[in-house]
């Protein structure tokens, strides 16, 4: 029906998607400003409990502002140096959106708000509130008004803080958004036109990744009214967009000029490229989206917001493809026909002879290609999962400088301390229990209404404001003060450590350290049920596509082999440094499992897209011709040229965020691009023929229900039939040692 549509009306379609894509331009023009600017934070958790809390009955909380001062010459102790301190703090406390300010300056401030060396202090505030108020309109605010306006000769001041760090962040993810664009759309196209060598169908396919693009930020416009939806949905919104876009173009385009070039007319060439090729585009735009859709399991919205731009990506992409293009086809005819066979393709080609030496010794080529594979993978058993701090960003960011200052001369970061709340308790038990959380290896102090508590000891005053900032009469909260030393290295360990001694009361465990452990748990906690779900949902597709359950599970078990190897070069790279000096990024031994698992769904659905590309001309062409083994390497040549131009494109596209300053976008450029490799030489190249040369007859088998079912509800190609003779059209050629299909 699509395909007699775009023939009849090919004008009245494209008006139509004009019309549609101004619809989109508008929508997408206020996208970046309705982005959100998440925090990493589990809603249900007890550390969200703990802040509520802390808030409400106390007036304060976790401090998400920090100012830095720092002595040009002398110390901060110095009269015109310490003026400038108490300054910064008065204007904070002052300020109607501060919730609570204090700092080294501050009466009975400990000593650990200050450099070893007494070159450097710190300001503290807690600002309540969402992070788009307070990174969008508080901290711009502060900077304006208590940072900006000091100049003075005897002290520099740097804005930071844990809200004022993502803020950065998310400003160098929107410049990196636009620097991509600049790159890869160039880019893009001079890679179409080599593969093309025509012009026109470049720009169409080109345009259908822009229409992908347009339209899926739109659809984030709409979903923000709704929902809040991250800064960074906008990267994956045009990598991905132009990425599945162009793909979807590719093979659509590919397929219509074999149309052609089997003697069809271009009406009828448009029409059975539509109901072939749209299958298909259908199968792998499905398999692309369930990959993402499992994200909808994590309560948070930085994971949610990948699953709707993922979504969004994979529905307009098929539209564009499916509906748009024929149309554009259907006018541009054979203007879109290369002249001579591309390289690589058909009987002759290198896929073709490299799929059938693979199956002449199918066990020795596929097994040294499994240990290619488990060989880079081996480095992903050594992962570690961790949070993310100031150093995912340049080292050159003013805001990085102060934290590695912070690192290297200050003793701890009280920012960073772990705070345990009450609503109601016995203060008579506050000594033991704040003396007993001081003894836990790797705490330097708690402060409490009791005093402050160091290796099981009352050591001082309770601290700034002294014990009224820690008791309101009813209940009660205490910090618990890390070395710099413990946040480092097992800032995890150290929460699960304060949440197992014994309380005399009810408490709550709270913080930065335990916020970012409650996120981490979280999400590692639903990893298993991620993959359970991504496993099922793409076999149900595949099973669909090819009445098959050998295929899916093959499929399956190659893409979680090929994404181990992405998973190594990670750990390898990032997590154990060994890409820093090119790429020029701080390892920090760990990743944050959130980007890990994004790269997991958006790679194991990529593969599939490509899985979908090779299994539907590997059965097309056994159904055609019942030849188990010949099939095989025919539809992996047929194949070749679109996967390798595709999988190339891809890989570019996400290869330029290799570029960013931000090491979650390096992470997530280099990662795919590699994934994406070796997916389209590897394991298409070696490791599918090995497998089915060995799986033989099996490779379309399933049990009796199964198959009935796949008889009453599977997906199959609806290709028109051959015009008559007064249509003016050949009839399809067909191979002399076709046999039919038992």
């Amino acid at each position: 029906m699509v395909g007699r549509v775009t023939t009849r009306y090919p004008r009245w379609v494209l008006a139509a998607a004009g019309l549609l894509l101004v619809l989109f331009g508008v929508l997408a023009a206020g996208t970046m400003d309705s982005l959100a600017l998440n925090r990493y934070e589990a809603m249900d958790s007890e550390s969200v409990a703990a802040r509520e809390v802390l808030g409400e009955q106390f007036g304060t909380g976790s401090p998400n502002v920090a100012i830095l001062v720092s002595a040009t010459q002398g110390t901060v102790d110095d009269a015109e140096v310490a003026e400038i301190g108490r300054g910064i703090t008065e204007s904070l406390a002052a300020n109607p959106e501060v919730g609570d300010a204090w700092s080294y300056w501050s009466p009975n401030a400990p000593e650990t708000l200050a450099a070893v060396d007494r070159g450097h202090a710190l300001v503290l505030a807690w600002v309540p509130g969402d992070a788009d108020h307070v990174r969008g309109t508080v901290l711009p605010d502060i900077d304006a008004t208590v940072v900006e306006p000091i100049d003075s000769p005897a002290a520099e001041v740097v804005l930071g803080g844990g809200d004022e760090i993502f803020r950065v962040v998310a400003g160098q993810a929107r410049e990196d958004f636009l620097r991509a664009e600049l790159i890869i759309l160039p880019l893009v196209a001079l890679l179409l036109w080599a593969v093309y060598r025509r012009i026109a169908p470049a720009l169409v396919t080109l345009g259908i990744g822009l229409f992908s693009v347009v339209g899926t930020l739109a659809i984030l416009r709409i979903v923000t009214a709704f929902t809040e939806v991250s800064t960074f949905a906008s990267n994956i919104a045009l990598v991905l967009g132009i990425g599945l876009g162009v793909d979807y173009g590719l093979f659509v385009i590919y397929r219509f000029r074999e149309e052609l070039a089997a003697g069809r007319t271009v009406e009828l060439a448009v029409r059975r490229t539509t109901a072939g090729a749209g299958r298909t585009v259908l199968f792998s735009g499905l398999t692309v989206a369930a990959s993402l859709a499992v994200l909808f399991v994590f309560p948070f919205p930085f994971l949610s917001s990948f699953a709707y731009a993922g979504i969004a990506v994979v529905a307009t992409a098929i539209l564009g493809a499916v509906v748009v293009l024929p149309a554009a086809l259907a006018l541009l005819g054979r203007r879109v026909v290369r002249k001579g066979a591309p390289r690589g393709a058909g009987e002759e080609g290198f896929w073709h002879r490299t799929a059938t030496r693979v199956m002449r010794r199918p066990v020795i080529a596929g097994g040294i290609g499994l240990v290619i594979l488990l060989a880079l993978g081996a480095p992903a058993l050594g992962i570690q999962f961790g949070s993310p701090d100031d150093r995912i960003m340049s080292a050159e960011q003013p805001v990085r400088t102060m934290y590695d200052t912070i690192r290297a001369d200050f003793a701890t970061e009280d920012a960073d301390a772990v705070q345990v709340v009450a609503g109601q308790a016995d203060e008579a038990a506050l000594p033991e229990y704040a003396a007993a959380l001081s003894e836990i290896p790797g705490v330097l102090r708690v402060d409490s209404a009791a005093g402050s508590f160091a290796e099981g000891e009352r050591v001082g005053e309770p601290g700034p404001d002294g014990a009224e900032r820690f008791s309101d009469g009813t209940g009660t909260w205490l910090a618990v003060l890390p070395t710099g030393d413990r946040l480092a290295d097992d800032p995890t360990g150290l929460v699960a450590e304060v949440r197992s001694v014994e309380a005399p009361f009810d408490v709550q465990v709270g913080g930065y350290p335990a916020e970012l452990t409650d996120y981490r748990d979280g999400v590692v906690e639903r990893l298993p049920l991620v993959l359970g779900l991504i496993l099922v949902v793409t076999f149900v597709v595949l099973f669909l596509m090819t009445g098959s359950v050998i295929a899916p599970l093959k499929a399956s078990v190659l893409n979680l082999l090929s994404l181990s190897v992405m998973f190594g070069v990670l750990v390898w790279g990032f997590q154990e440094g060994a890409l820093s000096g090119v790429l020029g990024f701080t390892p920090t031994g760990s990743i944050e499992p959130s980007i890990v698992l994004l790269m997991f769904c958006i790679a194991y659905g990529l593969s599939m897209d490509y899985e979908v590309f090779l299994l539907a001309r590997i059965k097309e062409d056994y159904d055609r011709t019942g030849d188990l083994d010949g099939s095989v390497p025919r539809g992996i040549a047929r194949s070749a040229p679109l996967v390798t131009a595709a999988a190339a494109l891809l890989a570019v596209s996400f290869a330029v965020y290799a570029t960013s300053e931000i090491t979650f976008l390096q992470q997530l450029g280099i990662g795919m691009a590699l994934a994406v490799f070796v997916d389209a030489t590897l394991i298409r190249g070696v490791l599918v023929p090995a497998f089915m040369r060995l799986a033989g007859g099996a490779n379309w088998w399933a049990p009796g229900p199964l198959r009935r079912l796949h008889d009453r509800i599977g997906l199959r190609e609806d290709i028109p039939d051959e015009p008559s003779d007064a249509d003016g059209a050949a009839p399809e050629p067909r191979r002399p040692d076709a046999a039919p299909v038992g």
